[in-house]
């Protein structure tokens, strides 16, 4: 779920100045504008979980509003559209990053001492971000994937894009173990003999702790206050940082591999014909799209059991999401090295200041769903719910940019590099 990326990948010198080796303006532009369009995306993807018991994010049941016929359609869309891709797009994000903040790190002398740092705060950020903020984090599984891939920073592009998709690959069918087969022991006739019946059983307490774990947020987001909240995430859900990201690390350790490698090869920088990246690109997102849409309609013909949306969401389109993932950054890659005017130009500032959009609309979301605040959470419909989506969009493209006219960076980004490098580096232009 949620997510996102490598928010922070400019090198700088001492004097705070950035470095612009070969190629590097072209490449952070692209990277910037493709940020941009995923960190607004992110925000689609996560807004249910902000607005809603914590399950319906996957499981559209666990809506508290009313949820109908219009919006079980719009969950195929939204399944479809955004959900994975976004967090994918992020993964591969996360990677080009490393690779290029590496280059530029080696570059003047540095070491993986600097990078291991960064991810070192990265995981504190993201530790704040879950216990005080919002369950959603995903900053610290990118912490945890950055540093597994590490030792393969100096591997050739090729090599790494072999390993990222054989990775990928198995990933889904770890993730196929773990997800997968509750939905057809506890939904199909596979589990419905009497060995099962125990297996069966498990499954249905785990659902209903699940759901129990619902009603208490519930009175907490409805009654309670910020440090109800607090408690709640730090000891009921005390470790879920970790376990949660331990299966997710079977898709994001792979992507970030293959996003290392495809910066690599030049996918960021235009040294692919760009008709055939358009064309391979599209194609990729078409025929991954397709492959999800018999996976939609059957969950919404199964009635959208738990086990079964949630085996949607994971191991089953694990493998088409892939194709749509990779596209997308093909095509943005494209677009992003070419677009012109406003909404470009804004994408591109929403990019650069991703961090502090990414945790700033984690901020916002609490101010308008929180009962010490907007008190809006569960009260919602989906529809509604895009509307909030529309007015966190406003708000990051409103401000980034002049933000940027007057700041060197983003305020989280500054914040990440002066901790980086343990030192303080200008703000001001």
């Amino acid at each position: 779920m949620q997510a996102e990326a490598d928010f922070d990948e400019y090198a700088v010198e001492p004097s705070g100045e950035p470095i612009e080796p070969a190629q590097a303006g072209e490449r952070i532009a692209c990277l910037d504008f493709i940020r941009g369009f995923a960190v607004l995306g992110i925000l689609a993807a996560n807004i249910v979980a902000f607005g809603q018991p914590f399950g319906a994010y996957m499981w559209p049941q666990g809506f508290l509003s009313a949820h109908g016929a219009a919006d079980e359609w719009l969950w195929v869309a939204q399944f479809l559209l955004i959900d994975g891709k976004m967090r994918g797009l992020f993964s591969l994000l996360f990677g080009a990053g490393m690779a290029l903040f590496m280059d530029k790190a080696w570059a003047r002398g540095a070491t993986r001492w600097l990078q291991a740092r960064r991810l070192f705060w990265l995981l504190l950020f993201g530790l704040a971000h879950f216990y005080l903020i919002w369950r959603g984090d995903i900053l610290v599984l990118y912490s945890l994937a950055g540093f597994l891939a590490l030792p393969f920073l100096r591997w050739k592009a090729r090599n790494l894009l072999v390993l990222g998709v054989i990775g990928y690959v198995m990933g889904g069918l770890m993730m196929f173990m773990a997800m997968g087969l509750p939905h057809l022991v506890a939904d199909t006739d596979f589990g419905s003999g009497p060995a099962m019946a125990e297996t069966r059983a498990t499954l249905d307490e785990a659902q209903a702790e699940e759901l129990a774990d619902d009603v208490a947020e519930a009175e907490i987001l409805t009654q309670g206050n910020w440090f109800d909240f607090v408690r709640h995430n730090a000891t009921v859900h005390a470790s879920s940082p970790l376990t949660g990201s331990l299966l997710f690390l079977f898709e994001t350790l792979p992507l970030v591999l293959i996003g290392m490698a495809l910066y690599r090869l030049g996918l960021f920088d235009g040294r692919f014909a760009r008709r055939k990246q358009l064309f391979w690109g599209w194609a990729g997102i078409l025929a991954g799209t397709a492959l999800c849409v018999p996976l939609a309609l059957y969950v919404k013909a199964s009635g959208f059991t738990y086990w079964g949306t949630i085996a949607a969401f994971i191991p089953y389109s694990h493998h088409a999401r892939l194709l749509v993932v990779m596209g997308l950054a093909a095509v943005l890659a494209v677009y992003g090295a070419t677009a012109q005017g406003w909404l470009a130009e804004r994408l591109s500032a929403a990019g650069r200041m991703a961090f502090s959009n990414y945790l700033g609309t984690s901020l916002l979301m609490m101010f308008i769903f929180h009962p010490w605040a907007g008190g809006l959470w569960g009260e919602l419909t989906r529809p509604e719910l895009y509307l909030v989506v529309a007015l966190g969009w406003a708000v990051m493209l409103m401000w980034s940019k002049p933000w940027l006219a007057r700041y060197r960076y983003g305020p989280l980004e500054w914040l990440w590099r002066c901790l980086t490098y343990w030192q303080l580096f200008p703000l001001r232009r």
